[in-house]
């Protein structure tokens, strides 16, 4: 199918690996040119490389950290007017919340809220005058059902799913709409290193830990990238502008509510 979104510009944060990665290529394949962000210079490089041989779309390249307003400034002037913004950072590190400081809970918030607000506020209006726009929030399924370890990751993406869900009402009537995608577990290489610290806690190899969580999967399996690269290329797409403030899980069905 013919997404209708050829010859538009995004711009995708944290595009050097992973599920920002995925959404990257994804889009180009359907002949998105895209400005990827990202703070590995050597992962981004090579990543730029492999869209542009693989999709012949314009790509460029941003070193930068996104979570500082140095690094949005950055990304904002390599892109082209975006007619698309994929906003993705790190989640914070899970623990205690015993243990947390304010610095902690700031940077938290700062990173996984404030910073994809401030990317919104900053493209949204000229979106708005071109009558075309997709905003697409990767943020968790810990937002559905909290992770109890992730609560720094809890409270700062459910503080951004709430802001969405008063903005994409006023934005959509402008072919304007902002949506969220929340991932499971995916076979990206943060998902293996925090497995990693669990495994060693349980007294377990990498492998008996990531067989016995995929156990517990319904899918049986943990997710592909490119298969959340693609639901975020139609959440992008010309076809999905009746489409606006909804959170798509892609879990492989871990997710046990109806609603």
């Amino acid at each position: 199918m013919d997404l209708g979104i050829k010859g538009k510009n995004a711009l995708v944060c944290g595009a050097s690996k992973g599920l920002g990665r995925a959404c990257a290529l994804s889009l180009a394949r359907e002949g998105v040119n895209v400005t990827i962000i990202a703070r590995g210079h050597e992962a981004l490089e090579q990543t730029a490389a492999e869209i542009r041989a693989a999709t012949g779309v314009t790509v460029n390249a941003v070193i930068a950290d996104i979570t500082t307003a140095e690094g949005r400034a950055a990304a904002l002037a390599a892109c082209p007017p975006p007619d698309i913004l994929v906003n993705n950072a790190g989640g914070p590190p899970p623990g205690d919340f015993r243990e947390w400081t304010r610095d902690d809970w700031i940077k938290a918030v700062d990173a996984n809220m404030l910073t994809p607000i401030e990317l919104i506020k900053a493209t949204v209006d000229g979106m708005i005058a071109r009558r075309f726009g997709r905003i697409v929030n990767i943020t968790s399924n810990s937002v559905k059902a909290p992770i109890e370890e992730l609560g720094l990751s809890n409270a700062a993406r459910s503080g951004l799913t709430g802001f969405v869900a008063g903005l994409a009402r006023k934005t959509v009537r402008h072919n304007v709409t902002i949506n969220n995608i929340l991932p499971g577990q995916f076979a990206t290489d943060r998902l293996k290193s925090r497995l990693a610290v669990n495994a060693r806690a349980a007294g377990q190899t990498l492998e008996q830990h990531m067989e016995a969580r995929c156990k517990v999967i319904p899918a049986g399996r943990f997710g592909d990238p490119s298969e959340f690269g693609e639901l975020c290329a139609y959440v992008c797409s010309a076809q999905a502008a009746f489409i606006t403030g909804q959170n798509f899980l892609i879990d492989g069905g871990t997710y046990p509510g109806t609603y």
